[in-house]
């Protein structure tokens, strides 16, 4: 089951340069849908379907979701969070 949290959606779509509508017409579902997962407290809940079918869109479109501790083999750019023990 592929996971991703509603601050990986919103910054995907910022390195995107898209808004919710073009994310729901990308991934086939509706905006109350989108609207619905981004305001998620950390990983999105919802229909595996719809989960699914973000995160295929975002891939398409050329996004890397990349997990807690994983690595990033592609080498491409992205934005990642600092561990809370690392931030100064």
């Amino acid at each position: 089951m592929p996971m991703i949290t509603a601050a990986q959606m919103r910054a995907a779509r910022a390195l995107l340069g898209i808004d919710q509508k073009t994310l729901a017409e990308l991934s086939g579902l509706s905006i109350p849908t989108i609207q619905r997962m981004e305001s998620s407290n950390g990983d999105v809940r919802g229909v595996i379907n719809s989960l699914t079918r973000v995160v295929a869109a975002l891939e398409l479109a050329g996004i890397e979701l990349i997990g807690d501790g994983a690595a990033s083999p592609s080498g491409g750019r992205g934005v990642r969070l600092k561990s809370s023990s690392s931030k100064s």
